[in-house]
């Protein structure tokens, strides 16, 4: 609570003064609605939002799990195979550099409406800082571990897996983190080009017919979704911590 009780404080004064600007300013409720207005707009369409709130989560979690599992084969390859990553590497970091603007558009033109451009769009987003913080962490290793390891006649997976993979452990999460915050954004911008559900094609509608309240009432529950899978890391980093007894007793 001491460390959440400046940002709540600051969030606070923020609403508040962006309620009372939209009141005393008369400003249009199609320009510019009241915290009070997109409150009520979340509620009286909750069940519509929540619908395709859920559509976005699932597409997500599906898009971050591929690509968890994505960066880390391809982490294990690069580590072990120096060629492939003087070769790869310049091709990844190539990738990073195309604007979504462009990309979803094509993913859609090339793959359809359906689920699998929209999951490729987050897969290309998210594995790259992640692929990143797994090279790093295993960089990280201390070379007396890896002599002793060595000495005591520990074959080149055996190291890695006894040393580099646990020092590479918080470097990932790291990197976990900045990637979960990508999730959530490239799926709704994925939808956004083209979706047939989902809150990307609900803030387009949204937009299309001037609810500017349901267009911000969409974007208060994208962040509650990115807040939610965040919270599910730090879970599961804090369990991860714990030994074996603890986790036994958790």
């Amino acid at each position: 609570m001491p460390r959440i009780l400046p940002t709540m404080i600051l969030a606070a004064l923020l609403l508040v003064g962006w309620e009372a600007y939209c009141r005393l300013a008369e400003v249009s409720p199609l320009i510019l609605p009241a915290p009070s207005g997109v409150l009520r707009a979340l509620a009286q369409n909750r069940a519509e939002i929540g619908m395709h709130a859920g559509v976005t989560l699932g597409v997500a979690t599906l898009g971050f799990s591929l690509s968890i599992c994505f960066a880390f084969a391809t982490s294990v390859l690069l580590h072990f195979v120096g060629w492939a990553e003087r070769g790869l590497m310049p091709l990844f970091v190539a990738s990073q550099t195309i604007p979504l603007v462009a990309l979803a558009p094509l993913m859609i033109l090339w793959f359809g409406f359906g689920l699998l451009p929209k999951v490729l769009l987050v897969i290309l987003v998210t594995f790259f800082p992640m692929l990143l913080s797994l090279l790093s962490g295993y960089r990280q290793t201390p070379a007396a571990f890896r002599e002793l390891l060595g000495s005591m006649g520990a074959n080149r997976m055996e190291i890695f897996r006894r040393a580099a993979l646990p020092s590479a452990r918080p470097a990932f999460l790291a990197g976990l983190r900045i990637s979960a915050t990508y999730a959530i954004v490239a799926t709704i911008f994925a939808e956004y080009a083209g979706a047939r559900r989902g809150l990307g094609i609900y803030i387009l509608s949204a937009k299309n017919n001037f609810r500017a309240d349901l267009v911000l009432a969409a974007v208060v529950v994208s962040a509650c979704l990115t807040l939610t899978l965040l919270g599910a890391l730090r879970l599961i980093d804090r369990w991860t911590a714990k030994g074996p007894e603890a986790r036994n007793h958790a």
